[in-house]
């Protein structure tokens, strides 16, 4: 919506006698909230029934899980809040997985959990559900409205907790307290002013950043919320430090930068790894340094155990957490990022002596990654070939998820959104996704879930219609969230979805080719058409067969999504080969002690 439909919107103000369900719109109205996402319900009615009037559009979806997502998926691109809401009980409940996502990626989403009325409360009456605790894990704050009169002042908070707090926020409201009449004031949005932290840590930092031989920045997520990427490029200017990107947070970065070289974590970039390897001090800014995105990758346990680490973090409790630290800074990325560039500008670094030396390295690292990518076709473990030949035998050479993934990023349009799904090919997706400018790339994170990529990139979409918004996911995961498709079309949020069909849960099945000799237990997904299931749903349905026709299929679904106003599904026939498993570290080989199980190791 534009500026001037907002402002003709603007919250009433000033102690004002209204109705709760008023006290609860016009707070939205007072945080810019022009967008929601959910199913009607008796719940919220009184409330739902004047959003139009205050300017909001409800977007209603097919699942619950699907509207937290473009919550979700809203949130990280427009850098406003996300919200969802739903009918208390078992609307709510199916909102839980996509919650605990967007907690993972640091989402302002505002969940509103309508739920049963106060005097039905304990008596177990229809859809009646204890709603906080299923949310207490996976939000920064819950305010639950124990009185009508304290509507607007829950609502204000909890949409303000979820800007400071930097994750999603919960508003329980009893469905009985929308209703009577009380006095009350619209609360006015606070936002943090967020600084670069203390002046000692900064100093120390700068200091040892000094003495660095070999230091290499780590351009996190926070560098994208706190819009701090051309602040990370003039520290890795000052240093001619590589940047590498955390795991999946690939537009933390702009790839066509001559530092930048890729992501950490699995199936990410050997240039970056490589590079870290040799790091003396490493910068790791606005990033908690998650587990899983640093362990070893392609065979290289490439984080450097005798590097002295700086981190700068909002969130002082990430300071330290996973990794241990020389200089922890509380800060946000962007002014810390200014603050040591300021520190370090005049000053004589140890790394100045071998900026070109070390501008060589990264460019033959760099240079040596894309070679291996070009001639990387398929995967070259045995089962992988089997399968290769399988489907040359059975299905007339069907393609190889690498090509494909290939071909798509070279016909990826500027300004690009990507989601990913989880699973095996959108996981090798990561060595191949780059991008110019932030809130571009949007993943499950931490978290991992499934049936996240399509309705995330509608979100997407709500939040910037004038970009091209492009989803993955696998044929597993795409069961989960397909019917999405039907939200797209019936609401004109136009997007194009990349489904990757291989019959199967690759990255489950890919544990029991290494750890259980291939027996295979509930991994296939023989299944029909899925473009012809999103022909059904008023899509346009795209079967891909020919390599040479992945990057035009995907130019023309862009410019239908673009000029036309169309949502496409491609659907690309890939072979069943695999990459690396996804738990490597997690699994080890079966032992088996009872007699009649003694055959299966």
């Amino acid at each position: 919506m534009a500026t001037q439909d907002r402002d003709a919107h603007a919250a009433v103000q000033g102690v004002t006698r209204m109705t709760p369900s008023e006290a609860f719109v016009e707070t939205l109205v007072a945080n810019g909230v022009t967008d929601m996402f959910g199913i009607m319900g008796s719940a919220f009615m009184d409330a739902m029934d004047i959003f139009a009037p205050a300017g909001i559009r409800l977007v209603p979806v097919v699942h619950e899980q699907g509207a937290a997502h473009m919550a979700d998926g809203y949130a990280r691109v427009s850098n406003r809040h996300g919200v969802v809401i739903g009918q208390n009980g078992p609307g709510i409940s199916n909102c839980v997985t996509a919650i605990a996502a967007a907690f993972w990626a640091h989402s302002p989403v505002v969940i509103v959990t309508p739920e049963a009325g106060t005097m039905g409360t304990g008596l177990g009456g229809f859809q009646e559900a204890n709603q906080l605790p299923m949310f207490q894990e996976f939000t920064k704050y819950q305010g639950h409205v124990n009185n009508p009169r304290r509507m607007a002042e829950y609502t204000g908070r909890c949409f303000d907790r979820a800007m400071s707090e930097m994750g999603p926020t919960q508003l329980n409201i009893p469905r009985d307290h929308f209703y009577g009449e009380i006095e009350t004031e619209i609360p006015q949005p606070s936002r943090l002013d967020r600084g670069p932290g203390g002046s000692s840590s900064l100093d120390a930092a700068a200091a040892l950043i000094a003495e660095a031989e070999f230091p290499v920045i780590v351009s996190g997520g926070g560098v994208v919320m706190a819009d701090a990427v051309e602040e990370c490029k003039a520290l890795a200017e000052r240093l001619g430090a590589p940047v590498v990107n955390s795991y999946l947070h690939n537009d933390s970065f702009p790839a066509s930068h001559p530092l930048w070289t890729g992501p950490l974590g699995y199936q990410g970039s050997k240039a970056a790894m490589k590079l870290i390897s040799q790091a003396d001090v490493v910068i790791a800014l606005g990033t908690r340094l998650g587990p899983f995105g640093t362990l070893p990758q392609h065979g290289m346990d490439y984080w450097p155990k005798n590097a002295k680490i700086v981190q700068i973090d909002a969130d002082h409790k990430m300071l330290g957490l996973v990794k241990k630290i020389h200089v922890g800074i509380c800060g946000d990325a962007k002014a810390a990022a200014v603050a040591l560039v300021e520190r370090l500008a005049d000053r004589e670094l140890v790394s100045d002596s071998t900026t070109a030396e070390r501008a060589a390295t990264i460019q033959s690292e760099k240079d040596a990654w894309e070679s291996e990518l070009d001639e990387w076709t398929h995967e070259r473990d045995p089962f992988s070939l089997d399968m290769i030949a399988e489907a040359e035998g059975e299905e007339g050479n069907w393609l190889h998820p690498r090509q494909v993934l290939r071909e798509l990023e070279k016909a990826m349009p500027a300004d690009v959104m990507v989601s990913t799904d989880i699973g095996n090919i959108n996981s090798v997706a990561n060595s191949y996704l780059r991008f110019e400018r932030p809130r571009s790339f949007l993943a499950p994170m931490s978290f991992g879930n499934c049936g996240y990529a399509l309705p995330t990139i509608i979100g997407a979409k709500a939040a910037a219609p004038e970009r091209p918004a492009v989803s993955y996911a696998g044929d597993g995961a795409w069961g989960m969230s397909m019917s999405e498709i039907m939200t797209a079309v019936r609401h004109d949020i136009p997007v194009t979805s990349i489904v990757f069909h291989n019959r199967q849960w690759g990255a489950e099945k890919k544990n029991q080719v290494d750890f259980y000799d291939r027996r295979f237990v509930a991994g296939e997904l023989e299944s029909e058409s899925f473009a012809g299931i999103a022909t059904a749903m008023g899509a346009q349905g795209v079967v891909v067969d020919k390599l040479e026709e992945v990057g035009p299929a995907l130019t023309r679904a862009i410019d239908a999504q673009m000029n036309e106003g169309k949502t496409t599904v491609i659907e690309i026939m890939c072979t069943r080969e695999l990459g690396d498993p996804f738990r490597r570290d997690a699994l080890s080989k079966p032992v088996r002690l009872l007699d009649k199980y003694k055959d299966y190791v």
